[in-house]
């Protein structure tokens, strides 16, 4: 297929955001382009629960400031669970490089949200991604 759509490795998505026009936004272009999102949470509860079940997750946006605590317990869990992390977020935590593959700084257009989910996927794939999107940082290398 000359023109289909390539093939992902990282379809499934779990959105941990808790400014609701941020979460909103994500989910429907996230969905729009192409990716399964599992559930849109505004809470550490909340994840804690997703990411304890049996779904498969690929990968776990989360802003580091939640209303009921850090982000950075669900990039815990989520690493635990071996899936993929991309904290997006205005302050990057000091421990994101040892849990995320990536940190996405707010507020970003969301082109580079696609962009930096297409660098880790190449960096899965053992290559070295192009261009990055200047608010975004990559932790994971390619081997």
């Amino acid at each position: 297929m000359l023109f289909g759509r390539k093939k992902r490795r990282i379809t499934r998505i779990l959105i941990v955001e808790d400014e609701p026009l941020v979460a909103f936004d994500t989910e429907y272009f996230l969905s729009e382009s192409g990716f399964e999102v599992v559930a849109t949470l505004d809470r550490v509860a909340d994840a804690t629960l997703i990411l304890s079940g049996e779904g498969e997750i690929d990968l776990v946006l989360v802003d580091v400031e939640l209303a009921d605590g850090s982000g950075v317990t669900v990039a815990e869990l989520a690493r635990g669970r071996g899936a993929l992390v991309l904290f997006v977020t205005g302050n990057c935590p000091g421990e994101a490089r040892s849990l995320a593959a990536g940190c996405l700084a707010k507020p970003y257009p969301q082109r580079d949200l696609l962009t930096a989910i297409d660098a880790i996927e190449k960096t899965l794939a053992g290559k070295a991604p192009k261009k990055l999107p200047q608010s975004f940082s990559l932790f994971a290398q390619a081997a």
